[in-house]
């Protein structure tokens, strides 16, 4: 069975702090919040709500005495989020499905809840913090949050749970052993102080201009944890005698791996949350649970208390194929998250049969699939030098048919084009996405003459300078379903200009090791078209899965006393974005990026393919609220930036 569905699906390839807003190419006009804080609401619409609701299961647990009532549960300034479409009716089951707890990122994605984040309309919003403000120096970051919020078991939300995360957990070796780069400046790591029970600040020795931009996209995720119920696992708050005891019982070795399990809100149905809806049930149940959360703190603009939905139901798939059959047959309610682009013309045949809409969200990658030539290439000398050759890059650049492979791989569904920032978002530069992005194979063969590569073999492969055949292996991890097909593309158009391509495709981890290790020529990977999402992989200052230059990267972390001096164009990467980081000024900043985006355009350190490509949202026609249009940026924590609480299930 699991054969003939993946033949069958086969077939388909072939038959404020800074104000950023949309520019016309996205939308038509200001995307207005998403959100408000209760008396910016009540003042923006002359509106007051004074009254307010609750679920049918809610209330009727309040009869028996078993919650307080729904005007105890709330803070006192809820944040009201605006509905899509219409106030929404309470109740219903919504109906997804995932592939285990490895998948829970998924979930993270859906239900996130910082105390700030960027709305659709890219501007910093509200969210546990009602409001914060920055020093004039850029050192110091202060925290307002919203009183009288509470866990999901009714405990109150103060600044202990903030500074809980901060002290015991951030700066925990044993749990933290690396302090992430983003929490730092210049190597020292900010301090978190609580001012009273609802206002923190961070401190930070130099000036951290874009510590709020890196807080609310990157660090700022849940910088917070439930303390009344995880100190009872933390060496700090609880004997050493008593905390063994606890840690074998559970069946772990040490305190830290059971601390991390009971703090995980994805595995542990017992851990307090601030989320909409909370696990109900075994992570690892072939159908898992969320059901509302009761304290929930957000309401919608007639004063009912969020969300619409009483619970989620996960069911537990083998493969993404499977999601994409069980969502084509109507099975699920909304599901957006493995769902395939290149399944589209499937879904729309059947959109009627299963009784479900298609949406086409705009996808945020500035190149869905792009290869980073490796500054750092260790297996091969002669080859490294042709890595770091710009005239190389620009000719394997041009040898692509970028529109061929949109309609093959992608369905027409994408944007061929180069790696850039996408289309109305900050920093878009027509010039950048067109770069070297046409198909020119004669000029392409032209570069490469005149890099030294003229003499060929009987077979038409050109040699390199010591008398070899110039092959290239491509190594990539199958992971979005169409790197085989991208890949076997790239190879016959490189392979005309006379590059010998071999492809290898490795399982994932084993692909990371050999990236981090400098064996991989070109690594392959999607790239974010959010200039702040980009910016890690634009400027090398990480290791990981999709990194091209680890040895300057290294060298650059040291601060010069491992890895290997980077060139004149990489060392001035890292010259600006120490002074990005630096800059509160809104202008400076822009100049900064703008000097980061022109020394790409000059180098093509990056060749991108196809970026911009459409997400798809499998949608019940009865599951409402889910915006039509959405930006997919997983900056924004999409698609919690579709606002998850209003969904409802109308009857």
């Amino acid at each position: 069975m699991r054969n003939l569905l993946k033949i069958f699906l086969s077939l388909i390839v072939v038959t404020g702090l800074v104000l950023v807003f949309y520019n016309s190419s996205f939308s038509q006009e200001r995307v207005s919040p998403n959100s408000y804080n209760l008396t910016d609401y009540e003042k923006l619409t002359g509106k007051k709500i004074t009254k307010f609701k609750e679920a049918p299961m809610l209330a009727e647990l309040v009869k028996q005495g078993k919650l307080p009532p729904v005007e105890q549960r709330l803070p006192k300034e809820p944040l009201v989020v605006k509905v899509v479409e219409e106030i929404g009716q309470y109740g219903g089951t919504w109906r997804r499905a995932w592939l285990g707890p490895a998948d829970g990122a998924g979930v993270d994605r859906l239900l996130m809840e910082p105390l700030l984040r960027y709305d659709s309309s890219y501007k910093k919003v509200p969210q546990l913090a009602k409001s914060w403000k920055v020093s004039r120096d850029g050192k110091v970051f202060t925290f307002y949050l919203r009183e009288g919020v509470k866990w999901s078991d009714g405990i109150p939300f103060t600044a202990e749970d903030v500074i809980f995360y901060y002290e015991d957990i951030l700066l925990n070796k044993e749990l933290t052993p690396v302090i992430p780069d983003w929490m730092q400046i210049d190597g020292t790591i900010g301090k978190v102080e609580k001012i009273d029970d609802y206002t923190v600040r961070f401190v930070f020795e130099k000036p951290y201009g874009f510590f709020i931009e890196q807080f609310s996209q990157i660090g700022g995720k849940e910088f917070y944890a439930p303390k009344h119920y995880l100190k009872q696992f933390h060496p700090k708050y609880t004997p050493k005698e008593k905390l063994d005891s606890i840690v074998k019982e559970s069946g772990f070795q040490a305190w830290y791996q059971l601390f991390s399990q009971k703090m995980d809100q994805r595995l542990n149905p017992d851990r307090p949350t601030l989320r909409a809806w909370k696990l109900k049930t075994s992570a690892t149940a072939p159908l898992v649970i969320y059901e509302r959360n009761p304290f929930y703190w957000k309401i919608d603009p007639e004063g009912n208390q969020l969300p619409y939905i009483d619970r989620i139901q996960m069911s537990l798939m083998e493969n993404k194929d499977m999601i994409n059959l069980k969502a084509m047959t109507g099975e699920l309610d909304f599901q957006h998250r493995h769902i395939i682009a290149r399944n589209y013309t499937l879904f729309k045949e059947n959109e009627k049969k299963g009784d479900y809409r298609v949406l086409r969200w705009k996808g945020c990658e500035g190149a869905n699939f792009h290869f980073m030539f490796n500054q750092n290439y260790s297996k091969d000398p002669v080859l490294l030098q042709f890595l770091r050759n710009d005239k190389f890059r620009k000719a394997l650049s041009l040898a692509i048919n970028r529109e061929e492979i949109n309609q093959i791989c992608f369905l027409g569904l994408g944007k061929p084009r180069q790696f850039s920032i996408i289309s109305g978002l900050p920093y878009y530069d027509s010039e950048w996405e067109k770069l070297y992005a046409e198909y020119d194979p004669k000029r392409a063969n032209e570069l490469l003459d005149q890099i030294g590569l003229r003499k060929r073999d009987k077979d038409g492969f050109r040699l390199r300078p010591d008398g070899k055949v110039f092959s290239i292996t491509l190594d990539a991890t199958p992971w979005s379903g169409v790197e085989a097909d991208v890949l076997e593309l790239v190879k016959k158009y490189w392979e005309a200009i006379g590059i010998k391509v071999y492809i290898n495709i490795i399982e994932r981890s084993l692909y990371n090791t050999r990236v981090q290790a400098n064996e991989v020529a070109l690594p392959v990977w999607s790239c974010n078209g959010n200039f702040y999402g980009a910016l890690r992989r634009l400027v090398p200052v990480y290791i990981g899965i999709d990194t091209w230059a680890n040895e300057y990267t290294r060298w650059y972390l040291t601060g010069g006393k491992s890895g290997e001096r980077p060139d004149r164009d990489i060392a001035r990467l890292f010259e600006l974005y120490n002074k990005l980081l630096a800059t509160a000024n809104e202008k400076e900043r822009d100049a900064i990026a703008k000097a980061i985006i022109n020394l790409h355009k000059k180098n093509l350190w990056f060749v991108g393919i196809v970026g911009e490509v459409m997400e798809l949202a499998i949608v019940k026609n009865n599951f409402r609220n889910v915006p039509e249009t959405l930006l997919c940026d997983w900056f924004l924590y999409w698609p919690r930036n579709a606002e998850p609480e209003q969904f409802f299930i109308k009857q």
